[in-house]
Order: structure tokens, then sequence, then C-alpha cells
């Protein structure tokens, strides 16, 4: 029996919706919310109120797109966790009044899980187990992946996210919000010649917190002699900030493949985008005999697709849930 399935992901400022029939997405529509740049970062309040405008018209794209009816989707899955609780309630509601209309099962999806299946969507995919970093705006940690709902948390940030770091770091330089992108573009037309510390941590997990405040009291300490410094050195801050995000970032990884013994190595998450960070895996890669792999970048940021990869997976093995669900800021 095919099997297709209505995936929906709120869980922040992006309203997506996904069609899957049989593992395979056939359709991805993903809105973003481009309002919050005006406030420098995500307004919770905000976020919900265009998700309640944008769902609907976001979903019926998504069958559109798919060429399944409605009548067709055997399940629902759904993001109910983490992520904003506002924004989650939105999708979790409209998930579980579309189940109940058609008498279909709801499945319940962890954000973060789903991030690591977006590895599965295309080929080539990565073999099990593998070790997947996933970086994002709210999240940093890297997982053991024994099999699609195996999945085992084995480093995490201890404080702030390596997306926040970026953001937090180019509104520093004066650029808007999302700043990750313009740092990454900046990047590449300067040199990483300032050095800033990288945290020494025992085990897997990651920290940022030190990182922003060295380049804060960095930028103080110029700016005192040098009003114009941070406009004459942009792109060279940029090149450093993100040498340093990303050096740490690959630090853990690396010693994670080597505690584990393992060279199936997967990148998940919007900074997984990154071009540094892709280099440096690139080089890892080779240096260690890794088999790397990454989405391609509709599935590195938030989006159905990757929910439904998931929803796929859980509801081959019977994994569904029921009208009691609901959305969470943490899992």
């Amino acid at each position: 029996m095919s099997i297709s399935i209505l995936a929906i992901e709120s869980s922040c400022d992006d309203t997506s919706a996904a069609i899957i029939n049989d593992g395979r997405v056939l359709s991805n529509v993903v809105s973003s919310q481009i309002q919050h740049a005006d406030y420098g970062g995500v307004v919770p309040e905000v976020a919900s109120r265009a998700h309640i405008e944008l769902i609907v018209p976001v979903v019926e794209q998504a069958f559109q797109k798919s060429g399944i009816s409605p009548d067709d989707i055997n399940a629902v899955a759904i993001t109910c966790a983490p992520g904003l609780l506002g924004s989650l309630h939105v999708g979790v509601s409209f998930a579980k009044a579309f189940a109940l209309a058609k008498n279909i099962p709801l499945i319940r999806v962890n954000h973060m899980d789903a991030h690591i299946m977006a590895n599965l969507i295309d080929e080539p995919r990565p073999s099990f187990p593998f070790l997947c970093l996933t970086v994002s705006g709210g999240h940093t940690q890297i997982s053991l992946v024994q099999g699609p709902l195996d999945i085992e948390i084995v480093g995490r940030t201890l404080d702030d996210a390596a997306g926040e770091a970026f953001d937090k770091g180019g509104k520093m330089l004066g650029l808007p919000y999302p700043s990750g992108p313009l740092i990454d573009r900046l990047a590449k037309e300067g040199n990483a010649r300032f050095q800033f510390p990288s945290p020494q941590i025992e085990g897997l997990d990651f920290s940022f917190s030190g990182l922003k405040t060295s380049f804060l009291y960095f930028l103080r300490d110029q700016l005192a002699t040098n009003p114009h410094f941070i406009e004459e050195n942009k792109n060279d801050l940029s090149a450093s900030l993100q040498e340093a995000i990303t050096e740490s970032l690959m630090s853990q990884l690396i010693k994670a493949a080597h505690h584990f013994q393992i060279k199936e190595i997967a990148l998940a998450g919007g900074v997984a985008a990154n071009s540094r960070l892709r280099t440096k895996l690139a080089d890892a890669a080779a240096k260690h005999g890794w088999n790397t792999y990454y989405p391609v970048l509709q599935y590195c940021t938030d989006n159905a697709g990757m929910i439904g990869m998931q929803g796929y997976y859980q509801y081959l093995a019977g994994n569904f849930a029921d009208q009691s669900i609901e959305a969470s800021a943490r899992v």
C-alpha cells in the first residue's frame, strides 16, 4: 500500500508543509517571516501570529505541487518539540484538526531528530551507524545515529548555540538578522587574522558564550582607539569569527569520530550550509578517511520535508499519536 504523509513544521519563524509518498518528498513549501529582521531576532508573538495567517495557504500549496489529494493522506506528521511554544501550538492545532477531519493518525516528530533525517531524503545517504553534527540558531549537538528511530545525543552546547554566536557576532558588526549567511559571504573576501579563544571542554560538549564575550571586548577595545575599526575590517572580522566557531565545531566532531570509531559523518541544521564548515568537513574527511554527507540547502533550514521523512519511518514502525498530543518548548 502506498503511504502518503502530510508533514507540518512551525517550530520557529518558518511555516512549512510537505507531502511525502513512500519516503519521497513530493513537495516542500516554506514561507519565511522576514519581518523579524526589523527586531534583530525572532519575536515569539509575531511568529505565532504569522503562522496562523500562513499555515492554510502553505498546506494548500504543498498539496497542489505534490499532485496528491487530501483524501489520500494516511497520517499527519507534526513538529511537537522543541521550539517556540506559540509557534508550535499553531502547527499542532492544525495537524490535529486535519487528522480528526480525515480520521487518520498523528505522528509526533522531534524537530532535532528530523534535521538529522534530512540526510536520508536524497542520495547519497549515510550508512548506519553514523555521527551527525546538527548546528542551527537554537541548537548545537552531536548525535550517534544507529537507525532512523535510534538516535542518541552524545554532545551538546552548554550555553549558546553556534548559530546564535553567528547572529550575535553579526549584530556587533552592525549586520542585519540573520547574520550567519552574511558573515559567510563577507568572510570569503577576508582573512582570519584575528584570534579568538576556543573553550577547552572535556567530553564532546560545546560552549560559545566565552567566544561571544571575547569578540565583544575585542571590538570595544579596538573601537576605543579607532571608531572606524569595524567598517575598515569587516571582512577580516567576519572571517575570524567564522573560523573560531567552525574550528570549535570541527574539533569536537573529530573527537567524537575517534571516540566511536565511525567514519560515516553527516551535517544538519541551518549552519550546515556554511561554506567554511563544509570546507573543514571535506578537509577532515580527506585526512581521516570519512564518508561525509549534508542535505541540499532547502533541507538544511527548518522545513517540513525533513519532518515528513522522520514521520515516514515512524509510520513504518507504527509509532502513532492521538488527539492528546501537545506542543512542548523543550524535548
